[in-house]
């Protein structure tokens, strides 16, 4: 796989952690249990690590990094804004929207790794994937612990 492949599919795992980064973070600001502001907050960090260490392996491969996330992404917070200012939002509410967030992030994390990676690149993308795990199995758990 040429470096130039290699750095489009990084690029493509920034532009995802950065939507999950300021999605985790605009849902902190919505949420009304503080514990589950602290989590989300937790969430945005570790999504914005993520895309700087992949940021740092798009230079390594000689690329020039993004630094923002999807048009898709961008559309789909302001909808999460126009729906809650029409019918409210519940920490229920924003945990079903972070869950989706997490399934796209899971699916493009999935498809970068089927691909013919350095072996540095697919171990790095690899340990996020299991974040990324992570993050939406709690996602999932506190959402049905959130009652309605």
């Amino acid at each position: 796989m040429s470096d130039k492949q290699v750095i489009q599919i990084l690029n493509e795992l920034i532009e995802t952690s950065k939507d999950g980064q300021y999605g985790f973070a605009k849902c902190a600001e919505r949420a009304e249990s503080a514990s589950l502001k602290q989590t989300l907050q937790a969430r945005a960090a570790e999504c914005e690590s993520a895309a700087v260490e992949l940021q740092a392996l798009v230079l390594q491969h000689g690329g020039s990094p993004e630094d923002h996330g999807t048009i898709s992404g961008a559309l789909h917070r302001g909808w999460v804004s126009v729906k809650d200012a029409l019918t409210g939002s519940s920490d229920h509410a924003l945990l079903e929207e972070c869950e989706r967030g997490e399934d796209v992030a899971l699916a493009r994390y999935r498809k970068a790794l089927k691909q013919q990676l350095p072996i540095d690149v697919q171990q790095t993308i690899g340990r996020q994937l299991m974040g990324v795990q992570a993050n939406h199995e709690q996602i999932k758990t506190l959402r049905d612990s959130v009652t309605t």
